[in-house]
C-alpha cells in the first residue's frame, strides 16, 4: 500500500468525504456525485487543498512576528483547539472570549462605552492577525467577511452547503465534513507543521537542537499494537457480514413470544445536541419535525406502542449534556409516561463524579456511543440492566431522527447470538447511520476481563507532546472483541438527519409521516431517493423558515429543489421534478397559493 493510499484511507476512517445532502453549485468541483442522496466530497482533492492550507501556514509560521487567529464556537471542538493553541504557543485565554464576539476584527479601533461604566473597552485584538483558521464556517461567516474587508488571508473547513458569498473570501478552503475526528486531524497537522517549522529556524540559527529521544521498548511495543490495531479494525472491517434488512425473518406472531424477545431491550437515546444550527435555541431533540412531533416524542410514542401492544417493558435512557439536561426535564415533565420508564441522565454530572474532577462548561463531550456506554458502566446501571433480564441495547444518536426500534433486528440478534451490529445505509456500507445494537453481557464480559477498560471510553487521551489529545469516536469500540459482529444494511428512512431547514422541509413534507413515532414513506413517491433541497440564507434559520412557508409545498414528486433570493410560498403548493426559483436581489418572488411547478427556472413572476 502506497503512502498516497493510506493518507487517504486515514481521511476515509475520518468521514471527510461525507458531505450533506445539499451542494452548492460552485462546491460541486470538490464532489464525486452522491450516494444515497448524500453527497460525496473528492478525498484527493481534499488532501489537496490540506497540502496548499498547510503549506501556506508553514509559509506564515517561518515569519516569527507572523500573528495567527484560529476562530472556533462549536464546545465540542474547544478542547482540540486549546490543546493546540497551548502547544504551538498562542494560547490566550482572553482570545477564547474574543472568538465568541461579533465584530472582533473590524472593530479594532472603536472602542465602546458601556452603560453605567466610565469605561472604554476595545473588543478586538491589538493588532489585526496575519492569518485567520476557521474551524466551523456555519457558525462564524461573520468571521469571514470581516476578515476579508481587512484582506486577511483565510484557511477555513468549508462543507457542500456554505454559500458562494462566504466562500469566494476563503483564500485556503479544506472540503470536508467537519467531523470531529477531522477537526482533530486538521488540528493535529497543524500543531506538527508549527513545531517542525521552529525546529527548522532554530538549526538554521545554529541554536543546539536536542535530539529526540530513542524510543524506549515498552513505548516501541505500545505503537507496535496501536498499528497491530489498526490493521485488525481494517480487515476485521472488511470481514464483517452486511446482512440486507429485507432478508431478515419476520417477528412472532405469537404475542408472548415477542414480549420475551422486547423485554431483552433496553433503548438509549443520546440528547445532548443543541439545535444551533437551525436558529433553535434549546435541544435539537425538541425541534418538530413531522406532524408535529419532535423526534423525542417519536421515540417515546415507538417504546411506548410496543409495549401497549406486547405488554413488554423497553425502558428509555436519555444521555444528556449539561446544555441539553434542564430543558429536555422540562418537557418530560408534560410529556405522558404510560407504558413507558424514562430515565434522564445528565451525561456530564456522571463523568464528574466518575472521574472526581469538576467539569467545566466548555468541556466537549465524547461521541454519542462512548458517551451512552460510559454512562450506563460508571453509573452501574449496567449491572441493574442485567439484573432486570435486558441483554441488549439500543444506541441511537442524536443526530438521527428516523431510528427504529425494530423487533426484526432484535429477534435476528438473539436467535444467532449476535454480540455487535450496526445499522449501515443501504447500499452504501461506509455510511453509518450511528445507531448500535450491542450486547450488554458482551460489555460486562470485557469490563471484567479489562479488554474494555473504562477509562478507554472517557474524553481523551494523553499522546506524544507533538499531537493533541484525541477525542473518542464510536471506533472505539472495538468490533473485535465481539464474537459475532454484522452490519444490517437499512433503507435510507431509517438515517434521517436535522443539520439544515432543507432537512426540515423533507421531514415535514408529504413524503414522510409519523405512524406510532416511526416515519413512515410516502408509497405514492417511486424514486427510491429523497430530493436535492437547497434553500437559501434566507430560510436558514427555523422561525425564517415558519414564516415563508405559509405550509409545506407537496414534494412528493420533486427531484431537485434550489431557492435563493426574497422567496415566500403560499398555501397548497406542488413541486416536481427540478425546479428553481431565484429572486433577483433587491426584489421579491411571491409563490401564490394552489400553484403546481414542475421542471421550471423561476425568476420572475412571469416565469410562473
Amino acid at each position: 500500500m502506497t503512502i498516497h493510499s493510506v493518507v487517504i484511507q486515514k481521511l476515509l476512517n475520518t468521514n471527510a468525504h461525507l458531505g450533506k445532502r445539499a451542494v452548492a453549485h460552485h462546491f460541486k468541483i470538490f464532489t464525486e456525485g452522491t450516494r444515497g442522496g448524500v453527497s460525496i466530497i473528492d478525498s484527493d482533492k481534499t488532501l489537496i487543498c490540506l497540502r496548499n492550507a498547510t503549506n501556506f501556514i508553514a509559509q506564515m509560521a517561518r515569519e516569527k512576528k507572523a500573528r495567527f487567529l484560529f476562530v472556533n464556537t462549536n464546545p465540542l471542538f474547544d478542547e482540540i483547539v486549546e490543546q493546540m493553541t497551548k502547544k504551538i504557543g498562542l494560547y490566550s485565554p482572553r482570545d477564547k472570549v474574543i472568538w465568541k464576539m461579533g465584530g472582533f476584527l473590524t472593530n479594532s479601533f472603536s472602542p465602546k462605552k458601556f452603560r453605567s461604566r466610565n469605561k472604554k473597552v476595545c473588543f478586538a485584538p491589538v493588532q489585526p492577525p496575519d492569518c485567520v483558521v476557521v474551524l466551523d464556517t456555519d457558525r462564524k461567516s461573520s468571521v469571514i467577511l470581516e476578515a476579508a474587508r481587512l484582506q486577511v488571508p483565510i484557511v477555513a473547513l468549508v462543507d457542500s452547503s456554505l454559500p458562494r458569498d462566504y466562500y469566494e473570501k476563503i483564500a485556503y478552503p479544506v472540503p470536508a465534513n467537519d467531523s470531529m475526528e477531522f477537526v482533530y486531524l486538521f488540528c493535529n497537522i497543524i500543531t506538527k507543521t508549527f513545531l517542525l517549522e521552529r525546529k527548522k529556524m532554530r538549526e538554521a540559527k545554529g541554536d543546539i537542537v536536542e535530539d529526540e529521544p530513542e524510543t524506549s521498548t515498552k513505548e516501541l511495543g505500545k505503537e507496535v499494537h496501536q498499528v497491530d490495531n489498526m490493521k485488525r479494525i481494517s480487515s476485521v472491517t472488511d470481514e464483517v457480514l452486511v446482512v440486507p434488512y429485507d432478508s431478515l425473518a419476520p417477528i412472532f406472531e405469537d404475542s408472548v413470544e415477542t414480549k420475551r424477545i422486547l423485554d431483552k431491550l433496553v433503548v438509549v437515546k443520546f440528547n445532548g445536541t443543541l439545535g444551533t444550527a437551525v436558529g433553535f435555541n434549546g435541544p435539537k431533540s425538541l425541534v418538530e419535525v413531522c406532524d408535529g412531533l419532535t423526534s423525542l416524542d417519536m421515540i417515546v410514542n415507538q417504546i411506548q406502542t410496543l409495549n401497549q401492544k406486547y405488554g413488554s417493558d423497553i425502558p428509555l435512557v436519555l444521555i444528556n449534556s449539561g446544555n441539553t439536561h434542564d430543558d429536555t426535564s422540562k418537557v418530560l415533565e408534560k410529556i405522558s409516561r404510560s407504558n413507558i420508564d424514562i430515565l434522564p441522565v445528565q451525561q456530564g454530572q456522571q463523568s464528574a463524579e466518575s472521574s472526581g474532577l469538576q467539569e467545566t462548561e466548555n468541556k466537549p463531550h465524547p461521541s454519542d456511543q462512548a458517551a451512552a456506554f460510559r454512562s450506563l458502566i460508571n453509573s452501574g446501571a449496567l449491572d441493574v440492566l442485567l439484573v432486570k433480564g435486558k441483554e441488549y441495547v439500543l444506541v441511537i444518536s442524536s443526530d438521527n431522527s428516523a431510528a427504529v426500534v425494530d423487533a426484526k433486528i432484535l429477534n435476528h440478534l438473539v436467535l444467532n447470538k449476535i454480540e455487535y451490529c450496526m445499522e449501515s445505509m443501504e447500499n452504501f456500507k461506509l455510511i453509518d447511520t450511528k445507531t448500535l445494537w450491542v450486547s450488554l453481557k458482551a460489555i460486562k464480559r470485557l469490563v471484567d476481563t479489562n479488554s474494555l477498560p473504562v477509562e478507554n471510553l472517557s474524553i481523551s487521551k494523553e499522546v506524544e507532546d507533538n499531537q493533541l489529545p484525541q477525542q473518542e469516536n464510536a471506533a472505539d469500540l472495538p468490533i473485535w472483541l465481539f464474537n459475532q459482529a454484522i452490519g444490517i444494511n437499512v433503507p435510507q428512512s431509517r438515517f434521517l438527519q436535522l443539520n439544515a431547514t432543507s432537512d426540515l422541509l423533507r421531514l415535514k413534507s408529504d413524503i414522510y409521516s409519523a405512524v406510532d413515532g416511526s416515519l413512515v414513506r410516502n408509497p405514492a413517491r417511486t424514486n427510491p431517493l429523497d430530493p436535492s433541497i437547497e434553500l437559501g440564507p434566507e430560510f436558514e434559520k427555523i422561525d425564517d423558515f415558519k414564516s415563508r412557508f405559509q405550509s409545506i409545498p407537496s414534494i412528493v414528486e420533486l427531484d431537485s429543489l434550489k431557492v435563493t433570493g426574497d422567496v415566500w410560498f403560499g398555501t397548497g403548493v406542488s413541486l416536481k421534478g427540478k425546479v428553481s426559483i431565484h429572486a433577483e436581489p433587491g426584489t421579491t418572488l411571491n409563490i401564490p397559493n394552489d400553484t403546481v411547478i414542475e421542471n421550471k427556472e423561476i425568476n420572475h413572476r412571469a416565469d410562473i
